[in-house]
């Protein structure tokens, strides 16, 4: 059987196909070439069209379609992954009322707030292990206060998964995981929060149903088939917001084990079986794939918004016409440290790590006489791997000590110059594999469909491609340091 993977991601869409009995990727195709643009009409502001996404989506697939070499009527099941936290709002003819409100968007951190002070600091953590934040809860609430005829007409609220999983079948779903990302769900009650409901005031009768990770959320409508050359029927057994479904495609399942991500935004993410959370809120904890009332398993996650988009704002503004390849091949070329030049990588919106703050990106101590293109580039790449370690070592007053992190061989794990960096600066080794978020969606897909006899088994077959031991500690410490006290100084002056 073959299984189709879709990951819905802020920069593209990414499609693949596996074979389960071989758990290879036979079909990979990316769509659209040049990154997805974020829409900010204020500042903090961030949204993107649903739109948008669904006619990424169906190019990929008809683009992976297209590369042949395998029957598209041997495709059993599909699977998404998607960006977390977004909200999605639909008419009751599907009809989407409004831009989608995305993860990095900062708009609703004072409603936020507003609400952990209401319902209580220590009610929110206990009972959905995080602050309401600029999560999709909150959000909602700003649509409701600040758009109210749009809130009006609203049928079902969506996160960006579960709106694509509609338009391939119709159905609205969605999870208890994903419900926990958005902050709606009570881990002590097991229920939908009573508090959130009664405090934004939100009828219950806008949530859609709510089905396991793992299970079929509908198929493929014959209209969208024959658009798509596909079959008509195929189920979709799986949608996870998209750091646990990274997680899954490293086959982290079971507590202790962590994944790396450093896409877009920069994410380290471990498994406990603990209902875990920080008293700050600056890492998040959220029901994993594999979460059951009777098996709890939830991810730990430290979300770093400004990371490979930083490296992308560098390439656009100092890198015309330079790979980045050649940009990480030129970095390299400089010292370690970047002969002093410093970079903090925090210009995408709050960070949750630095108590919602927005800090800002900013450059420190350039040398107009020593630095240049080169020590932009690694300076970049070390800013954004010390800005890993300032949220691991929040993370290790949490519990989380991994030993090693898992990661995909993709985004900034591709450069040497980074990946160094990272495993000094954390002190940690790092194992890089092939997969990557649309083939995770792919093996979901097919353990929702019980292809493979266990989740042990749908990675019976995948090894590391490459394992990094630290090997610079002490220097890497050093400018850690250094590094941190720029932002501590920077954090004083907001």
């Amino acid at each position: 059987m073959l299984l189709l993977g879709i990951d819905v991601g802020t920069s593209s869409i990414k499609v693949s196909i596996i074979d389960s009995a071989t758990q290879k990727n036979i079909v990979s195709a990316q769509y659209p070439e040049v990154e997805s643009a974020i829409i900010a009409e204020q500042p903090g502001w961030a949204e993107q069209k649903p739109e948008m996404w669904w006619q990424h989506v169906q190019e990929a697939i008809k683009k992976a379609i297209a590369q042949g070499g395998f029957k598209a009527s041997d495709i059993g099941a599909m699977g998404i992954a998607y960006q977390m936290h977004g909200l999605v709002l639909v008419d009751k003819d599907q009809k989407v009322l409004r831009n989608a409100i995305i993860w990095c968007d900062s708009r609703a951190v004072a409603i936020g707030n507003e609400a952990l002070g209401a319902i209580g600091e220590v009610k929110c953590l206990s009972n959905m292990l995080n602050s309401p934040g600029n999560f999709t809860a909150s959000k909602l609430a700003w649509v409701k206060t600040h758009e109210p005829e749009c809130y009006d007409r609203i049928h079902k609220f969506m996160l960006p998964g579960d709106y694509i999983g509609m338009k391939l079948t119709g159905e609205i779903s969605t999870s208890i995981a994903a419900l926990s990302e958005g902050i709606f769900w009570d881990f002590k009650n097991e229920e939908i929060s009573k508090d959130i409901l009664s405090y934004f005031q939100f009828d219950s009768s806008l949530f859609p149903d709510v089905l396991p990770v793992f299970a079929e959320h509908g198929k493929l409508k014959p209209d969208v088939a024959a658009q798509l050359g596909l079959r008509a029927g195929i189920p979709l057994t799986y949608k996870s917001g998209d750091q646990p479904n990274n997680a899954l495609s490293l086959n982290v399942m079971n507590p202790g084990e962590v994944a790396a991500t450093a896409g877009t935004s920069g994410v380290i993410y471990g498994i406990s079986d603990q209902l875990v959370y920080d008293p700050a809120s600056r890492v998040n904890t959220f029901a994993h794939v594999n979460y059951k009332i009777a098996q709890q398993r939830v991810g730990v996650l430290l979300c770093i918004n400004g990371t490979g988009i930083m490296n992308r704002w560098i390439k656009n503004n100092f890198a015309a016409g330079i790979s980045y390849a050649e940009m990480n091949a030129a970095g390299r070329r400089v010292p370690v440290g970047s002969d002093g030049l410093k970079v903090l990588p925090f210009g995408n919106g709050a960070e949750r790590m630095l108590h919602n703050q927005i800090v800002g990106a900013h450059f420190h101590d350039i040398d107009l006489n020593k630095h240049g293109q080169a020590h932009i580039f690694r300076a970049a790449q070390e800013g954004i791997a010390f800005a890993f370690r300032y949220g691991l070592d929040i993370m290790r007053e949490n519990g989380m000590n991994p030993t090693v992190i898992r990661a995909g061989k993709a985004n900034l794990f591709l450069s040497d110059v980074f990946t160094e960096a990272f495993v000094n600066a954390t002190q940690v080794p790092a194992e890089l594999f092939l997969n990557d978020g649309s083939v995770g969606a792919a093996v979901g897909a097919g353990i929702g469909i019980s292809v493979f006899s266990s989740e042990k088994e749908a990675f019976s077959k995948m090894e590391p491609v490459k394992l990094i031991e630290p090997k610079q500690m002490e220097i890497f410490e050093t400018l850690y340091q250094e590094w941190k006290q720029v932002l501590e100084r920077q954090l004083q002056a907001i």
